[in-house]
């Protein structure tokens, strides 16, 4: 597959009532496609797919599948706790038509998968059975496991793995992991406040959820960082560190689905036990996004 460089946005999973709306996950694409996105992930943590069962995940992929253009990248989320169950769920993504995996880090039994060598084992396991690309999704703010360079570039050592999407937010941690591993291999960050000064050290870009509400922002970011332009670009990145703090940093996924609501596009309401934003905190949401020019 081409190289996964750019801003992909985490899509999230719209809900009617205790069912997963896919149809609207379908008109949201359509609306994101508009933008210069290089792709999406479908199945992330901000899709909130622990919650979702076998069935619904089929469903969300087989319309994002239909919806999301052949030129754009398409990203599965098939980590599970069990290297088995993630290797199913891999297969399963890539009969559906997904261009590569993004496979979390097991975490349930914690301590033990802290071990590089189980890590290490983890991944070269579900890249040998996979028929498309893995990616690693490191997200310890989620699962309490962190993965250290030298680790992943045990890991990149693999031929089937691409690359690495990165939300630790520690800025010395990736510029450690692109100098350890192949050019080849693709360092994306997971947050807007880290995009530019990770492009400064090499990174490919990132998975960011902001881009869901400010996707051409984040484009231009991007464009103007790997122009070296990077002036207009902090100019940019000072109105989405206003959203990203005072919306995802507040409100977690439950405020990036009002804010898409109040967008016009569809958020909805998150499936519990994550909360939805009340009354109030919409009102300060929609101060948050008018404050950082998107809305």
């Amino acid at each position: 597959m081409p190289r996964l460089e750019g801003v992909f946005a985490p899509l999230t999973t719209p809900f009617r009532g205790d069912d997963v709306a896919t149809e609207r996950l379908s008109s949201n694409i359509q609306q994101w496609n508009v933008a210069d996105l290089a792709g999406y992930v479908v199945l992330g943590s901000t899709g909130e797919f622990p919650l979702l069962s076998e069935a619904e995940r089929d469903r969300v992929l087989v319309a994002a599948r239909e919806a999301i253009p052949r030129s754009r990248s398409f990203l599965a989320g098939t980590g599970a706790h069990s290297t088995v169950e993630t290797i199913r769920q891999t297969k399963r993504a890539a009969d559906i038509g997904a261009d590569a995996a993004l496979v979390i880090t097991p975490h349930h039994y914690t301590t033990p998968f802290t071990a590089p060598a189980a890590q290490v084992r983890h991944y070269h396991l579900v890249a040998d059975a996979s028929p498309i690309p893995v990616m690693i999704e490191n997200a310890p703010h989620d699962t309490g496991v962190n993965l250290d360079p030298e680790t992943v570039a045990r890991i990149a050592s693999h031929p089937n793995v691409c690359g690495i999407t990165d939300s630790s937010g520690d800025i010395s941690q990736c510029a450690q992991t692109i100098d350890q591993t192949p050019k080849t291999f693709d360092v994306l960050v997971g947050s807007a406040s880290a995009l530019l000064p990770s492009l400064a050290i090499g990174a490919s870009g990132g998975v960011l959820p902001l881009a869901l509400i400010a996707a051409r922002d984040l484009c231009d970011v991007y464009a103007l960082g790997t122009a070296g332009r990077w002036d207009e670009a902090r100019a940019v990145v000072a109105r989405m560190l206003v959203a990203e703090r005072g919306l995802l940093g507040r409100y977690g996924i439950g405020g990036l689905k009002a804010a898409l609501d109040l967008q016009g596009l569809f958020g909805g309401r998150c499936r519990a036990p994550l909360t939805t934003p009340d009354s109030d905190a919409i009102e300060d949401i929609k101060e948050v996004l008018a404050t950082a020019g998107l809305l």
